[in-house]
């Protein structure tokens, strides 16, 4: 539990018997790089000036079963980015690189975390 903050209900995997209405470790793991990254993205955006109306992630990630427990071994993140200026898209799609290379979380991984961004121009 974390003070002052809602409680997550959780469980293990439905492959470990666990329920899979209820949040488990990797989720959660893949949802914390996924946020971390999103919201580092949106500060280097804001920072030079390019406006992000819309912004979605399907992370995705690799894990290997080992004798006495498993690892991720890679996590892929997927974020679908819109801005208003579609003279920006390049730059955009660049500064990716920028929020990764400052995202505390993955920063942490002992396994790759990637991204292929994919970036769009609002209609």
């Amino acid at each position: 539990m974390i003070d002052g903050k809602e409680t997550l209900e959780g469980s293990s995997d439905a492959a470990f018997r666990g329920d899979s209405t209820l949040h488990n470790p990797e989720d959660l793991l893949l949802a914390s790089l996924s946020t971390c990254h999103m919201l580092w993205y949106l500060h280097v955006c804001a920072d030079a000036g390019i406006i992000v109306t819309a912004y979605e992630d399907h992370a995705s990630g690799t894990m290997e079963e080992l004798p006495d427990g498993g690892r991720f071994t890679e996590v892929v993140l997927h974020p679908k980015v819109t801005i208003t200026d579609a003279t920006r898209l390049t730059e955009a799609n660049e500064l990716h690189a920028k929020a990764h290379k400052n995202c505390f979380i993955a920063n942490s991984c002992n396994f790759p975390v990637r991204h292929e961004p994919s970036c769009m121009a609002a209609e």
